[in-house]
């Protein structure tokens, strides 16, 4: 994918605000094992960029894919994992549905706030019981008159000690589980939603996540997005952009290797320095070009994501090269810094503490295996 002089400027702005409003918080921020996501996304809103790929109507930019794909990269300039991440679920992973297939009306009252920055979201699938094994899940939406009565809790919510609202998957009847599913905008401040506990995590600091139970809470069935019973399918999708999202973090690969090369340089160490020994320098060389294979995935499935077809395998693939690949960059590049790598405060070793997320959040690696498997046709046949 060829990025034009708009793609290019999108990205300088987004870095310059990286630089400005980000970067200079993020050691407080992970200290504090949180960020001000309302303070942070309002100004992000004002900049235009959290609706890039949604609709003008609601307050997007109604660009395609491709842009929301410079946006992403530009991001690997945070000096951390976890606000990407966040950002990541108020652009990429708790909306696309409601973008997609929301009614105008829940449009209006959910997606453009959002995009505004005025609204913080999360994304609800994951519980105690159920991770990779969406179809599992147990949290069940009854009707009762016009509204839905929610019974059950939700695992790992990013965001959510502070987000407005969840878009919330959940069971809506007792039939096969992937068509008895629906997706639905639940307001944090419903009654019967609570915060069990704010988790504490390997990485990923400063980033809240947090464990949500649901008792009896109420709400109109017109906060159901799409049809009843798709929600298995809606979120299908929207974990191929959660995905892309995250296979597009290469960039913080690269920014770790660029500063491993900056270091290596500087550092001497027997009359020389450590980059010039031929074993660091062919070391890197070779990550450098595992970076670049998966930027080349990357593209490719965003170019074809673009042309409306289906990512599904690409996208997979590259969720499974990012979280592999990270753990290898971490590892070689903290080898090395040394023991200045090996500091908690090191750049390098944060993003040995959030990459490993890639790996399991969004669909463990052995999920998407399975899913390469079946579109290879590889997967052993049922008795």
């Amino acid at each position: 994918m060829l990025y034009t002089q708009e793609h290019q400027e999108l990205q300088r702005s987004v870095k310059k605000f990286v630089e400005t409003e980000i970067n200079p918080h993020v050691d407080a921020w992970e200290d504090a094992e949180i960020f001000p996501a309302h303070e942070l996304f309002k100004k992000m809103g004002d900049a235009g960029f959290l609706g890039i790929n949604k609709p003008q109507a609601y307050g997007g930019m109604g660009l395609d894919y491709s842009y929301q794909l410079a946006f992403v990269e530009a991001l690997g300039d945070v000096r951390c994992g976890g606000v990407p991440m966040a950002i990541g679920v108020q652009t990429d992973m708790a909306t696309p549905a409601l973008a997609r297939f929301g009614s105008d009306e829940l449009r209006r009252e959910f997606l453009a706030p959002t995009i505004a920055g005025d609204l913080v979201c999360s994304i609800g699938v994951s519980e105690p019981g159920a991770g990779s094994d969406v179809a599992s899940i147990k949290t069940f939406a009854k009707k009762d008159g016009d509204d839905y009565v929610i019974t059950g809790s939700k695992m790992w919510i990013t965001s959510g000690t502070q987000s407005d609202w969840i878009c919330l998957l959940v069971n809506t009847s007792e039939g096969a589980p992937h068509k008895n599913k629906t997706l639905i905008c639940v307001p944090m401040k419903s009654k019967g939603v609570s915060v069990a506990k704010k988790l504490k995590k390997l990485g990923m600091w400063s980033s809240d996540t947090a464990q949500l139970y649901f008792d009896e809470v109420r709400v109109p069935q017109r906060y159901r997005i799409g049809e009843e019973g798709m929600g298995f399918t809606y979120q299908m999708q929207q974990f191929q952009e959660e995905r892309l999202f995250a296979a597009a973090q290469w960039t913080a690969l690269d920014r770790i290797l660029r500063e491993t090369i900056d270091y290596t340089r500087e550092r001497q160490a027997f009359g020389q320095s450590i980059l010039d020994n031929q074993y660091v320098h062919f070391r890197l060389a070779e990550l450098k070009t595992e970076i670049e294979t998966l930027r080349a995935l990357v593209h490719d499935a965003a170019a074809k994501l673009v042309a409306g077809e289906d990512v599904t395998l690409l996208a997979s693939m590259a969720k499974l090269k990012v979280g592999r690949l990270g753990r290898e960059v971490a590892d070689g590049c903290l080898q090395f810094w040394g023991g200045m790598g090996y500091v908690w405060e090191s750049n390098v070793s944060r993003l040995m503490r959030d990459i490993r997320l890639s790996s399991i959040g969004g669909g463990a690696d052995e999920v998407m295996l399975g899913i390469i498997s079946k579109y290879m046709g590889t997967l052993p046949r049922k008795a």
